[in-house]
């Protein structure tokens, strides 16, 4: 579904992709780790189109994203979804607004129709009856369900993952984990996780990339990372700084 080729981004000079290639296949979870300033959010926004390259490649179903613009890019984007790190839900809007807001937007349906699958979306995240409330009335788990629920709306065929556990505690980590995968199970997207939740994240990703000098020092399975014997990827797997390593 996404394939990514040789892909440098620089910004102002400063290199930040230094030639990034990996694959992820239909329905896959997958999962770029790595540490802090690796350029893990500036990669997903490759995906998305959101940024250019410098130079390279990202192709998404065959296509070219990078090379698309207008309304040809817009329509490749309408295939997505995307889960924000901080939410990105509107303070003025309810919760039921909020989730209706892509369908009001981009498609025709009717009132009727819009509720209709607002509710069941909100249902199926666990937030039935509370779309009255507004996210500043709801706790952080919350929140992140109604974005999440304000994805699924659209039906996408992938969804971009942006950090979705950061600030959580280990209960609501575990919890927003378990709706990813069933969310993957029931609609059947392609998942793309930036991620720093190590080692739950072995429990959600089929396949993982480790971020890291702006390449992807390993791509594979769960056992591949944590097998790994680089000393990049065993500090990362372990929590150990440089200094720590060293000591």
């Amino acid at each position: 579904m996404i394939e990514v080729k040789d892909l440098y981004k620089s910004f102002n000079g400063q290199e930040v992709l230094k030639g990034v290639n990996f694959t992820v296949n239909t329905g896959e979870v997958f999962a770029v780790i790595g540490k802090s300033g690796e350029g893990k959010s500036v990669l997903l926004k490759h995906l998305l189109g959101l940024l250019k390259p410098t130079s390279g490649h990202v192709f998404v179903d065959g296509e070219d994203i990078s090379a698309l613009s207008g309304p040809a890019l817009y329509r490749l984007r309408d295939r997505f979804g995307y889960l924000f790190q901080g939410c990105a839900l509107f303070d003025s809007m309810t919760i039921y607004d909020n989730v209706a807001f892509p369908l009001v937007e981009k498609t025709k349906l009717k009132p009727a129709e819009i509720k209709a699958r607002v509710d069941e979306e909100l249902s199926k995240v666990g937030l039935s009856g509370m779309g009255h409330k507004y996210p500043a009335e709801v706790s952080g788990g919350m929140k992140k369900r109604a974005a999440f629920a304000r994805v699924l709306v659209t039906r996408p065929e992938i969804v971009l993952f942006d950090e979705p556990t950061t600030g959580l505690d280990p209960i609501l980590v575990d919890s927003v984990h378990k709706l990813i995968l069933w969310g993957q199970k029931t609609y059947g997207f392609t998942a793309v996780i930036v991620s720093h939740e190590i080692p739950e994240i072995f429990g959600v990703a089929q396949r993982l990339g480790m971020l890291s000098d702006g390449v992807m020092a390993l791509v594979g399975s769960p056992d591949d990372i944590k097998g790994s014997e680089d000393p990049r990827i065993m500090r990362f797997v372990r929590g150990q700084s440089e200094e720590a390593a060293v000591v």
